[in-house]
């Protein structure tokens, strides 16, 4: 099942990167977005393109949440940056190609460690009301960077926001599919809120920088968050080793530091 799982988060990896790029063309179109423009989006035929793929993928999400841990399925979501950067690039500068390799090797190795050690438990109401306030406060704190900055830096700041919505959202997906046929609906709420603020959050990162950087930060910051709360509070972590947990570490760093190189890469990009 592992292995059915693993295809199925490849498989959304693509659609994201597909998707946000067409979004993020949507999204161009629509000058000063706001809340209350929303609907305008609707009007891009890209923007529509890019939601109906963009659907497709969160299906073979949940499949893939369905049948394996956090911690194994949510880490394959970041391989969507190599993708769209690549797809995006009009040359492949030797930062980019740093960017995107580090970024994405963390994850892959991020991947390969927890697959092997995650055990799958499941999400009581308790873990989920802690993981959802640690969530807020991490939110709160992109939306303050986000209001200060802009460019780039703005596009880092909402899709990071994103990132930690998205991982709480893969917990509470996990949770509501392994309950069924009993409906968790607390959970399920919480799913829908944090899903369509991430979404926010990430149109208007879209209307502020690059869909590559915006699809860098989300999906390398959604992993870590996701699998952060499936090993530290649901207890797939259990039994873990030092060495594999310094191996986690070691990942994320590099996860981020591709991530915040790329965003650089933009920045001077523009400024240039």
């Amino acid at each position: 099942m592992v292995g059915v799982a693993i295809v199925c988060a490849v498989l959304a990896a693509g659609c994201s990167a597909l998707g946000a790029m067409w979004q993020h063309a949507g999204v161009r179109e629509v000058t000063d977005l706001k809340l209350t423009s929303a609907h305008r989006l609707v009007s891009s035929r890209r923007w529509v393109q890019g939601f109906l793929v963009l659907v497709a993928c969160a299906v073979l999400q949940v499949l893939a949440l369905a049948l394996a841990p956090v911690s194994v399925v949510a880490p394959l979501n970041a391989l969507a940056i190599p993708i769209i950067a690549v797809a995006r690039a009009r040359r492949l500068t030797g930062l980019l190609a740093v960017a995107v390799l580090v970024a994405t090797a963390g994850i892959v190795a991020f991947v390969s460690i927890t697959a092997g050690e995650a055990v799958p438990t499941t999400v009581s109401p308790k873990v989920a009301l802690q993981a959802g306030q640690l969530v807020v406060a991490g939110v709160l704190v992109c939306a303050v960077a986000a209001t200060f900055t802009t460019g780039a830096l703005r596009a880092l700041a909402l899709s990071t926001g994103a990132g930690i919505l998205y991982g709480l959202v893969a917990v509470l997906v996990r949770d509501v599919t392994t309950a069924l046929p009993v409906v968790e609906w607390v959970s399920l709420a919480g799913l829908a809120v944090a899903f369509l603020t991430g979404a926010w959050f990430i149109q208007l990162g879209y209307a502020a920088g690059p869909p590559d950087l915006v699809v860098a930060g989300q999906t390398v910051v959604n992993p870590i968050v996701a699998a952060w709360i499936g090993i530290k509070l649901l207890g797939e972590g259990t039994g873990m080793s030092g060495l594999a947990q310094a191996g986690l570490a070691v990942s994320a760093i590099a996860a981020v530091s591709g991530t915040v190189v790329l965003a650089y890469y933009h920045r001077v990009g523009v400024e240039a």
